[in-house]
């Protein structure tokens, strides 16, 4: 079955924002870098650079992740934010309150007029994240 996961790009900060995200999400994360593979690095001071990098949390989330080299243009993301959502609340809350550790809150996670839990927010990378608790079924 296919599937749909977030890439995100990155200037020199990709190893960071990938263990960060570790760090919020728990799970699995391999790390390949350009130097890895012959033919890959025009600079040699590039060669520690992330090439690609994959979290896979216990949850079953995805997270993909690399850096920009110098001779590749470069746009700080914009327009997409990175969404959470479920029903479990103490989890979504640790989320929340580690994501925004460094960054800005946008939106705070608190009760939107369609009910559960909504907030936004920027982190310290730049990423845009919404965090949503689904609203009551009952």
């Amino acid at each position: 079955m296919p599937s749909l996961n977030p890439y995100l790009s990155f200037q020199n900060q990709a190893r960071s924002a990938m263990t960060f995200y570790q760090s919020v999400f728990g799970g699995e994360l391999d790390i390949s870098t350009f130097g890895e593979f012959e033919g890959m690095v025009q600079d040699d001071a590039e060669k520690d650079l992330v090439m690609h990098a994959q979290l896979t949390s216990p949850d079953g989330f995805v997270l993909m992740g690399a850096d920009t080299p110098t001779g590749m243009p470069y746009a700080k993301p914009a327009g997409i934010s990175v969404s959470v959502s479920g029903d479990d609340e103490a989890s979504l809350q640790g989320f929340w309150d580690k994501l925004v550790d460094g960054g800005e809150v946008v939106m705070p996670f608190d009760t939107p007029p369609w009910g559960g839990r909504f907030g936004m927010l920027t982190d310290k990378f730049g990423i845009d994240w919404m965090v949503a608790l689904n609203a009551s079924q009952s």
